[in-house]
């Protein structure tokens, strides 16, 4: 996060948002149609599909083959598919030449290594994950993202006692997860444990941001405007400094080819977008609201 110096300022101006000009409607209309496109994508993901969000190879079952080959990624598939082998993906590794990972629905590590070498292709490693194994890691995924909203959201009502404040950071944070999800099936990436790890990070984030900013208003002296600038000030900076470093990360350990990091990264950046509208929009303007038309009017 950005310091200031002497004089209170930070490094970078933030740009003066004049909330006064804009109605609670005008304010909260932009994160409540984002949402409901967000909701839409998934839930027509899932009529599609019967899932919310593609699942990777470690919920659904299948096996990885790495593998050394002169052969094209499009050559490759081929060489698999003339032997009745559905490749789901083939990703080159970019810190080795001519390194492949290529991923199969099919649990046959055997089959599927024989028919590699018979095609002249070095395997340097095979991994196989049963489905009833896949399934299992899927369930318990989704019951720790349960776990961990469920926990986050009693304790945010068991700090601030009422129900405006509280709902609006649930409500943040709901939408901090929902909107990278429907953007993971926009740009076709699938959830993995990494992802999922993502998800979990970002509760975490936007609770942050969120109670910087319920508590700058409700439990700090000054004015509602005083007190969300005030917020606003240390809030976006350290948003914006984690997009910064999530987008860094994800481009080198793309470059680099590092496994599961990208997606992580770009995960990250999606969620840490929405926040900032999120957590400036929508719950500024729940808090607004609470505060002079609510019932602590």
């Amino acid at each position: 996060m950005a310091e200031a110096d002497a004089t209170g300022n930070l490094p970078f101006d933030l740009p003066d948002v004049d909330y006064e000009k804009y109605t609670n409607r005008q304010l909260v209309i932009i994160p409540i149609v984002v949402l409901a496109l967000a909701l839409a994508v998934i839930g027509v993901f899932y009529v599609l599909t019967g899932a919310p969000v593609q699942p990777g190879l470690a919920f659904t079952g299948g096996t990885e083959l790495q593998i050394t080959t002169a052969d094209s990624a499009g050559g490759i598939e081929s060489t698999f598919a003339a032997q009745d082998f559905d490749v789901e993906s083939v990703q080159p590794i970019r810190s080795q030449e001519n390194a492949y990972i290529v991923t199969f629905q099919s649990t046959d590590t055997g089959a599927i290594q024989e028919a590699a070498e018979g095609a002249g292709y070095d395997v340097d490693s095979i991994q196989g994950r049963s489905a009833s194994f896949g399934a299992q890691s899927q369930s318990q995924a989704v019951l720790g993202l349960l776990a961990a909203f469920g926990g986050m959201a009693v304790l945010v009502f068991v700090l601030f006692r009422t129900f405006i404040p509280s709902i609006a950071v649930v409500a943040s944070a709901f939408s901090d997860i929902v909107i990278p999800l429907a953007l993971m099936n926009v740009f076709g990436m699938e959830l993995t444990l990494g992802t999922v790890a993502a998800l979990l990070m970002l509760i975490g984030y936007s609770v942050d941001s969120d109670l910087l900013l319920n508590n700058h208003i409700l439990r700090r002296s000054g004015g509602f405007y005083e007190s969300t600038y005030r917020a606003m000030r240390t809030g976006v900076t350290m948003t914006l400094t984690s997009i910064a470093a999530m987008t860094v990360m994800s481009i080198v350990a793309f470059l680099f080819g590092i496994p599961l990091l990208p997606a992580v990264g770009t995960v990250l950046v999606f969620g840490l977008v929405a926040d900032l509208m999120n957590t400036y929009l929508l719950n500024v303007t729940l808090l607004r609201y609470y505060k002079y038309e609510g019932v602590a009017k």
